[in-house]
């Protein structure tokens, strides 16, 4: 079982590299990796060229430069997964507080036969799709929709197959879908909140000075 940690981004968002931002005593990227580790075999770390040294250096782990888009990022991390291995999950860096349970359940669905699955959580919001002009043509029903997390867990001939043909999308598990491949949502966590903006990031830092006290 191999993890590839996803922290390829400039930060355009949130105006500089939010993965190596701190919290705590260590960095947003170093929680990531930390969770990544204690399931892994091996976890490959995708940083933005010229950033590998900010990575701290951990046994099982290897870290190289990614690519233009986070989809080439990723097919740069599965390059330097091992053949061999049989489930390969994919991480987003910027979900510090991903914990070992949750990479648990994902990659026991695909042991069990699943050729991917993912977390989501319920939406609370309204959602309402609209046209290029902004006028609303539909509003789903919300029990149908989760918002979806990291990790994902994928058969990695899977995986494999669905980076192909070199696609571009926001998470793995839409390429798989296109392929036409089943994905199982298993749930997330509400603690499993991606940074995005410096509020997410001042948030991140108050349960991560809780995490440390506990």
């Amino acid at each position: 079982m191999w993890t590839v940690v996803v922290g390829g981004g400039s930060g355009q968002r949130f105006g500089r590299m939010k993965q190596f931002e701190t919290l705590g005593d260590r960095t947003v990227i170093d929680w990531a990796v930390d969770a990544a580790l204690a399931v892994s075999d091996g976890v490959v770390v995708v940083v933005p060229d010229g950033a590998q040294p900010l990575v701290v250096p951990r046994p099982g782990m290897t870290v190289v430069a990614g690519g233009s888009t986070r989809s080439e990022s990723v097919r740069c991390g599965l390059a330097r997964v091992p053949a061999g291995a049989s489930v390969i999950c994919v991480h987003d860096a910027a979900r510090p507080f991903a914990d070992p349970a949750l990479f648990s359940a994902v990659i026991e669905r695909v042991v069990a036969g699943a050729p991917a699955a993912i977390p989501g959580v319920p939406v609370t919001d309204t959602i309402k799709v609209i046209d290029d002009q902004g006028v609303v043509v539909a509003t789903p029903d919300r029990a149908t929709l989760v918002g979806v997390q990291t990790p994902q867990a994928f058969r990695s001939e899977v995986l494999r197959a669905a980076h192909g043909g070199g696609g571009d999308a926001t998470d793995d598990a839409a390429l798989v879908e296109a392929r036409g491949e089943p994905v199982v949502v298993v749930p997330g966590s509400v603690v499993n909140r991606k940074i995005t903006h410096l509020a997410d990031l001042a948030w991140a830092r108050r349960v991560a000075a809780r995490e440390e006290e506990s």
